[in-house]
């Protein structure tokens, strides 16, 4: 399936955000990209324009697709509760991007490339649908004979994950964790105001 491979640094610029970690370059240049940089005066934005753009980001951070999306959106609003909410609580429990919050990988994309190339369990299972969707009491490790990858090893020793979100356990001697539940909203990092998205997809 298609997915984004392009300059990170440029898509971090044109929506304004780190969405891809701590990036140097973006440092530097916390402006859109273009020949005419900062100089040029930039319009004021239209409500559609600023949904968009929120929309965007929340899928270029996940790394998603726009049907992927749109169907997560779908779901989210069938739901009884808070749709930009659930929203962010559906995709909060991919397991790629699970997989990326318990440290056994440095980013999401390493993620989703180690879940599709079957290094990851899910409940003793290995699986490798990086959309699959984790549920509360579900446990996540790295697969047996995957656990002396050098990348895998780095990433654990590095982030230092556990207890660093409340929703999921993790164990870094057993290269296992367990998710707890669905997180709140104080509780999800990520720089997105899930009601624009809700705004767009209500038009």
């Amino acid at each position: 399936m298609a997915r984004y491979t392009g300059p990170k640094t440029k898509k971090a610029r044109a929506l304004g955000e780190p969405i891809y970690g701590f990036d140097k370059a973006f440092e530097k240049k916390k402006y859109g990209p273009g020949q005419h940089g900062n100089s040029r005066r930039r319009k004021q934005k239209s409500d559609y324009s600023l949904q968009l753009k929120e929309k965007q980001k929340a899928k270029f951070t996940y790394g998603l697709l726009e049907r992927q999306f749109r169907n997560l959106f779908d779901k989210a609003s069938r739901k009884s509760g808070v749709t930009g909410h659930l929203l962010l609580q559906f995709l909060e429990s991919r397991l790629d991007n699970v997989v990326f919050r318990m440290g056994i990988a440095p980013t999401r994309r390493a993620a989703r490339q180690l879940v599709s190339h079957k290094h990851i369990v899910l409940n003793g299972v290995v699986t490798n649908i990086p959309s699959c969707h984790v549920r509360p009491g579900d446990v996540v490790a790295v697969r047996g004979k995957s656990q002396g990858m050098q990348v895998v090893k780095d990433s654990v020793n590095a982030k230092g994950n556990a207890g660093k979100f409340g929703w999921i356990e993790f164990t870094p001697e057993k290269m296992e964790g367990k998710f707890m539940g669905y997180p709140e909203r104080d509780q999800i990092p990520e720089n997105i105001n899930e009601q624009l998205i809700v705004e767009l997809y209500s038009k």
